[in-house]
């Protein structure tokens, strides 16, 4: 496995993405997986060298983060746990999304909670918030990352003036972005105020399935999965992502395995780590097969991505 040395630490090339073992949890999640399944391919990930693990609360609401403090209790010492601040619901389950420090403070002690642990890894907030300061949960949180509870701070699907302002507050070690052969660019304009210092990690890289083939034209989902329900999912703007890809497939003589590797490849060619949701012994094999196996052309579907 290739590994990744920042933060004085050493990182696997390849992430595992939380939200894929907590569908029945409700929340952002991706369908039914049992828990004795779910901590099997904690376990396994981890044997294949993964060594870096992405969650939230709001990923199964807490489901994903409990099931990752028992099945990786054994490795908690030798494995990087992240977790998020900002995104938490009521109790009819609708979402709510605020940086308030109050609630900052509140999601951290939650997900210490969920993990059964004194301390997480890397700690972001997850979204930015029109409404409050980002300096603000950040100053909260950096008081508590003073107290041993955080290790690392960093932000999620940022943006220029909110990394800005971060600055002020305390170093940005972390910065998390969608980053993918739809998303190529995320990290352009922040890259003038990141250092090389900066552990750069990136989500969604096969776009939520479509970039891997799974997810076809005439798709379903059941309700344990977020993409049957979603907001943010809406058929239209994923079944013409669809079809784009087939053109793209089409147009440069490749099959779906063969663009999930060019997707993965382009992932680390823009990032340090690609977080992939990963619910089969079969998904962790490919990743890393792919991972593994660089391929030629990759700067050529990437470009045939930016007509899109």
């Amino acid at each position: 496995m290739k590994r990744i040395s920042k933060l004085n630490k050493e990182f696997s090339a390849l992430g595992f993405g939380g939200a894929s073992i907590s569908g029945e949890g409700r929340g952002y999640g991706f369908g039914d997986i049992s828990e004795s399944k779910a901590e099997e391919l904690l376990l396994l990930s981890y044997e294949h060298g993964v060594n870096i693990f992405d969650f939230a609360p709001i990923y199964g609401f807490n489901l994903a983060e409990i099931r990752a403090g028992r099945g990786l209790k054994k490795v908690r010492e030798k494995v990087h746990l992240i977790s998020k601040s900002g995104v938490d619901w009521h109790d009819n389950g609708r979402v709510n999304m605020s940086n308030d420090p109050k609630i900052a403070i509140k999601m951290l002690n939650q997900s210490l909670k969920n993990f059964n642990c004194d301390y997480i890894d890397i700690y972001l907030i997850h979204w930015p918030d029109s409404n409050v300061d980002i300096r603000r949960p950040l100053e909260a949180l950096y008081n508590e990352k003073e107290k041993g509870k955080i290790l690392h701070l960093g932000l999620c699907n940022t943006n220029i003036e909110d990394l800005r302002k971060a600055k002020e507050v305390c170093p940005v070690e972390v910065i998390q972005m969608e980053a993918n052969l739809f998303r190529q660019q995320t990290f352009k304009e922040l890259d003038q105020e990141c250092d090389e210092s900066i552990l750069k990690l990136g989500w969604g890289t096969y776009d939520k399935g479509i970039l891997s083939g799974s997810v076809r034209a005439d798709s379903k989902f059941d309700s344990s999965d977020c993409r049957s329900w979603a907001p943010w999912w809406k058929k239209s703007d994923w079944k013409d992502k669809v079809q784009f890809v087939d053109g793209v497939c089409s147009k440069m003589d490749i099959n779906y395995a063969e663009l999930a590797n060019f997707a993965l490849n382009t992932s680390q060619q823009i990032v340090d780590v690609s977080l992939c949701g990963m619910k089969t012994q079969k998904h962790i094999l490919s990743n890393l097969e792919n991972l593994n196996t660089p391929c030629k052309g990759v700067e050529e579907v990437a470009d045939e991505f930016t007509a899109y």
